[in-house]
């Protein structure tokens, strides 16, 4: 991995706040993904590189999948049940 991406997963692992990311609140429009500007409501201090880091296929919405990779790295925090 890139220095420079390490650096940006480190940032957003230890830089979360310490609340849940409860998908279906987080979805406000409901269509099944989390948009940026969806995650930023929720963990304002993701930015699009971080978010980009996440959205693993590159069509700018993470799925579940992608969530829950991103919350088992740390970089989301955990959804609610």
């Amino acid at each position: 991995m890139k220095p420079k991406k390490l650096a940006i997963l480190s940032a957003l692992a230890f830089g979360l706040p310490a609340m849940a990311l409860a998908q279906g609140t987080a979805d406000t429009n409901g269509d099944g993904v989390l948009t940026i500007d969806e995650v930023q409501a929720v963990v304002p201090d993701v930015d699009a590189d971080g978010f980009a880091l996440m959205d693993a296929n590159g069509d700018g919405a993470l799925d579940p999948d992608e969530i829950a990779v991103a919350q088992e790295a740390g970089l989301l925090p955990p959804s609610n049940g």
